[in-house]
């Protein structure tokens, strides 16, 4: 975090608690919200501080722990503090205006996610510094997003006991710590192979992480915060121009298998949904391929 964050919200903080009179559980979740906003800010490129932070870059933010899966009630309580503390910035003359006055929880009705395409995917993938010590790490990371649909959450609690290769299958636990076995593809697992036999062998794992696939440089279980951090990197060095985020990838997973006429029950049980309704997006999302295919490229479209 940056010296301007820093210094707005240690301001922020006296103001609550002098001139507002919250009380000390307020305050602190306020700031831990506005520190996890700051820590976002600093890895736009360039990064930004928070005078500079405009209603699209909010909104980034809500979308981004969305879909970390933060539940709906603290959604609301980091809007209130985003809102609050742009409302101060406004009052000590440091904004003209509020860039969150128009900011709004994400709507609860299902929205079509944005897809990338496969050319978009592998150019991200083999933009990744294989020469970096945590380059085959990363390259096996999207590798198997994109080939079992993985939460983000399900990826990084992957453990090298649920790894079934000799059959292609890997026991993934889910939401609600439901298991369920999700095939894996060869280049996938031979990602896996390549980092577990090589890079992650050199490391110094702390104790508890021996059976974790996924590791950090020091030795330590991946954050979903890393994940986000190296999909958006890739996405950008890609020059990949939409938001692209974990959960894309598990987007283009099953949008791929379905545009290829995948059965619907089989990529919910991959998918690990609990209802057929939530994996029929996809449909849609495949009905707007087929639509755009047809207006490309027939004679009388």
């Amino acid at each position: 975090m940056n010296a301007n964050w820093q210094q707005y919200l240690k301001s922020f903080e006296a103001y609550l608690r002098l001139e507002r009179s919250h009380p000390a559980n307020t305050i602190k979740a306020y700031l831990n919200d506005l520190h996890k906003l700051a820590n976002y800010a600093s890895t736009e490129q360039p990064p930004l501080s928070a005078t500079q932070m405009q209603l699209t870059d909010l909104q980034g933010f809500l979308a981004f722990l969305n879909d970390l899966g933060l539940e709906s009630s603290s959604q609301a309580r980091v809007l209130s503090g985003i809102k609050a503390f742009y409302r101060f910035l406004m009052l000590e003359g440091m904004v003209l205006e509020s860039p969150a006055e128009l900011l709004e929880m994400p709507r609860s009705r299902r929205k079509l996610p944005e897809v990338l395409h496969i050319e978009e995917i592998n150019q991200m993938i083999a933009n990744i510094d294989l020469s970096k010590p945590e380059g085959h790490r990363n390259k096996a990371i999207l590798e198997t997003l994109y080939s079992c649909g993985l939460r983000v959450s399900e990826l990084i609690e992957l453990r090298l006991s649920n790894l079934f290769f000799d059959i292609g299958f890997i026991r993934v636990l889910g939401k609600g710590n439901k298991e369920r076995l999700v095939p894996i593809g060869e280049t996938a697992i031979a990602s896996i192979r390549w980092y577990v036999e090589g890079q992650r062998r050199q490391l110094n794992i702390v104790k508890g992480a021996e059976d974790v696939v996924f590791l950090s440089r020091n030795g330590k279980p991946l954050t979903r915060m890393l994940v986000f951090l190296l999909v958006k990197q890739q996405a950008m060095l890609a020059g990949v121009q939409k938001t692209v985020s974990p959960h894309t990838f598990r987007h283009a997973f099953a949008t791929h298998m379905v545009e290829a006429g995948a059965d619907l029950r089989a990529v919910q049980e991959m998918l690990g949904h609990e209802s057929i309704t939530t994996t029929e997006i996809y449909t849609h999302l495949s009905r707007e391929y087929l639509r755009d295919v047809v207006r490309q490229f027939h004679p009388r479209r």
